[in-house]
């Protein structure tokens, strides 16, 4: 299911808060559901270890060894057997979004630029913590600017968010030139130093330079959390055109390209093949969860189909 209405009048190229603001709606029917619970805070989530917390489970007969203030005073005189009380501990996760705007992401031949589908799946996600009552924070960083966002609760952190993507400086400094090949490295560096183990942490991101120290970062994040790879990428970078003679053009450059050779083609596109067998075994060696996402997409039913659908 496509669901274009959302972005009729949109910008391919870059995004306006406006945009990011009308994804709230569609948020909703996005399920951030827990897969794993490694948090010890108490909070919103409902863990599947039994003790004593905040929300009541059931009644059991009494059992040497349990604390008699759990008795369950109303079921025991009703019974000739003392009964007690069981709890499901509330846990807490947070949400960690980490959002790639290098100049690398500012590109597409179809749709629109992975930086701008992945500020749209952020936004998404952003809202989604939201509506589940989750603490949001994050990364949004590019080649020159890094910026931090604390874990906080309420509209006003998914607001906050949405902000910071739309006034993050390399929008306005997508030059090749002033590409920092240590970025994604500094970015998974820091995410390793915020993320409090129980979190779950959404890193969105083409993963063009993703070195062995950032690979290190972030299966570091990987043992104590919960973490999905969202893999931007564009048809174009996945397989070559038709043979033929084509003009590539940027703000500040033009290219032409010949794609009749077919060993090149073949090269070509193995080359990314290459490149995503190692990021599905690095996912898979270290318990990440990987999604696709290319710049023709649908985020918001990538997003549902990769983490389910709300059913109320």
């Amino acid at each position: 299911m496509r669901l274009d209405h959302i972005y009729e009048g949109a910008s391919p190229v870059s995004i306006s808060q406006a945009g990011l603001i009308r994804l709230a709606g569609p948020a909703r029917a996005i399920a951030l559901n827990v897969l794993r619970v490694n948090s010890l805070q108490t909070g919103a989530y409902v863990s599947r270890f039994r003790g004593r917390g905040m929300e009541f489970d059931e009644s059991r007969p009494y059992q040497p060894g349990d604390d008699p203030r759990s008795i369950d005073w109303r079921v025991t005189a009703r019974s000739t057997t003392a009964y007690t009380k069981l709890f499901r501990e509330e846990r807490e996760r947070p949400v960690l979004v980490a959002v790639d705007l290098r100049s690398n992401m500012h590109f597409a031949t179809q749709g629109c630029f992975k930086s701008v589908n992945a500020s749209r799946a952020a936004a998404l996600l952003s809202w989604a913590a939201h509506h589940r009552g989750d603490r949001l924070g994050g990364l949004v960083f590019g080649d020159t600017t890094h910026r931090e966002l604390k874990p906080r609760l309420g509209r006003r952190a998914a607001l906050r968010f949405v902000h910071e993507l739309v006034e993050h400086p390399d929008w306005t400094r997508s030059d090749p030139e002033l590409a920092n090949p240590e970025a994604l490295t500094q970015a998974m560096s820091a995410l390793r130093r915020v993320a409090r183990p129980g979190s779950l942490v959404v890193v969105i991101s083409d993963f063009v330079g993703f070195s062995r120290a950032a690979q290190s970062y972030l299966s570091s994040v990987a043992r104590h959390n919960e973490v999905l790879a969202v893999f931007l990428n564009d048809p174009l970078e996945r397989e070559l055109p038709p043979p033929g003679r084509y003009r590539l053009v940027s703000p500040n450059d033009e290219l032409a390209i010949d794609t009749y050779a077919a060993p090149a083609r073949r090269d070509y596109a193995h080359a990314f093949e290459e490149r995503l067998h190692e990021l599905e075994m690095f996912c898979q060696r270290y318990g990440v969860h990987l999604m696709p996402l290319s710049t023709d997409d649908d985020p918001v039913s990538a997003l549902q189909t990769a983490l389910g659908r709300r059913t109320h």
